[in-house]
């Protein structure tokens, strides 16, 4: 491995910030090919434990798996500049998009365009669901327990940090197996764990303070709700959209069902993690609560505590990776929660689907069943998500071009 200056790292982290489309999936293959192909920055063993560990914590792991590559290279400050790169290109076209869909979202033209990328989101979120079940759903217990996480959410309306709990301790305890090999010292030098808890765990809290001393009302409530948020972000962001939109649509008030919807077209369409589309919400959310200026402040509120924890989950088990992963109940555990993640983005996909689908939604069926008016069916929307269906599964196009293909449909 190599030894970068900071002007090389700025650049390879900085590019991969800036080409960082497609999800965790391409994020992580970029990365890869930049650091440990190309760059030779970190060996392969490195980098896939890394991988590892970044799964295993909270948070978009993809944006802490460059944090870790920044720190294992250059320390601190170098996880600092490597998220920060990440998230920041990503994070400027979100405010950029956002103050379009304010100032010209009501034109007939874009709600109409939204109408394509709306029924793309659907298929989007289906795509999703197919490609975690395939690695999941590994067995008869893994099945229920997705199936189980699903009528938790979907028939009684389970708070989405319960299922991860109890999804977790289920796994600990009944999918535990001896490591392959034995744990082995860490390669890295151990931190001051008091001192990162300290430090960045204040910075995360600052904000929090802050609105609670000079009494801002709506800004400490976006601080709070997305903390929590950051807390239980397990799975990957379409996980936690389903307690997002349950929460900001439902419970908050937030935004409405179609702009949590649009949030998310956009979003895909975006450089950097798809949790940005916290950004997004917390934008809409405080310009409808007080203006412009609030929803700068709203957007800004809503990143740093969303991503400050980023940091201090990296700073502060970066040190001891190897032991962490040699640890079979912590991955046993990991294990549990995402098969419980394929019930909960059923549950995302069908409350998207039932939402874009059908005109009239009654929120209050059963239980917390949304019900549908079977004769308010949009059959034009559902003819543009089976087209939107078949340009991504069957004809494998990229997700821009056909967001592209159906907004301009």
């Amino acid at each position: 491995m190599s030894d970068p200056s900071w002007t090389e790292m700025f650049r390879a982290f900085g590019r991969i910030g800036v080409l960082s489309f497609g999800g965790p999936a391409a994020q992580i293959a970029l990365m890869h090919d930049t650091l440990v192909d190309r760059k030779k920055w970190l060996d392969e063993a490195t980098y896939l434990r890394a991988l590892s560990l970044c799964m295993l914590l909270p948070g978009p792991e993809a944006m802490q798996l460059a944090t870790y590559a920044g720190w294992r290279l250059k320390g601190v400050w170098g996880g600092l500049m490597a998220g920060l790169l990440f998230v920041g290109p990503g994070a400027v076209v979100i405010a950029g998009l956002a103050w379009v869909y304010l100032s010209f979202g009501a034109a007939p033209v874009v709600q109409a365009a939204f109408l394509g990328v709306k029924a793309t989101v659907i298929i989007i979120v289906l795509q999703a669901l197919l490609r975690l079940s395939g690695k999941a759903l590994i067995g008869a217990e893994q099945i229920c327990l997705a199936i189980a996480a699903f009528v938790a959410l979907f028939v009684f309306g389970a708070p989405f940090p319960a299922i991860i709990a109890v999804a977790a301790a289920y796994g600990a305890l009944r999918f535990a197996k001896a490591p392959e090999h034995p744990a082995t010292a860490t390669r890295d030098a151990p931190g001051a764990p008091m001192r990162t808890l300290l430090v960045w765990g204040g910075l995360w809290l600052l904000p929090i303070a802050l609105l609670a001393a000079v009494e801002a009302s709506f800004l400490l409530q976006v601080a709070v709700f997305f903390s929590k948020l950051a807390i239980v972000t397990f799975g990957g962001a379409y996980a936690v959209l389903a307690y997002m939109t349950q929460e900001v649509v439902q419970n908050l008030g937030w935004v409405s069902t179609g702009e949590m919807i649009d949030a998310l077209g956009l979003a895909e369409t975006t450089p950097g993690p798809l949790i940005l589309v916290t950004e997004f919400v917390a934008i809409l959310a405080g310009a409808a609560q007080g203006g412009l200026p609030l929803a700068v402040l709203a957007g800004v509120t809503s990143l740093w505590v969303t991503f400050v924890p980023c940091f201090l989950w990296i700073f502060l088990a970066g040190p001891y990776l190897e032991q962490i992963a040699a640890r079979p109940r912590i991955s046993a555990a990991l294990q549990g929660i995402t098969a419980a993640v394929v019930g909960v983005i059923a549950n995302l996909s069908i409350w998207f689907a039932v939402h874009v689908l059908f005109r009239t939604v009654d929120p209050d069926g059963p239980l917390a069943l949304p019900r549908p008016d079977m004769a308010s069916l949009d059959v034009t929307t559902l003819g543009f998500t089976l087209a939107a269906g078949y340009l991504l599964l069957r004809a494998k196009l990229g997700l821009g071009v056909v967001l592209l293909i159906m907004a301009s449909a």
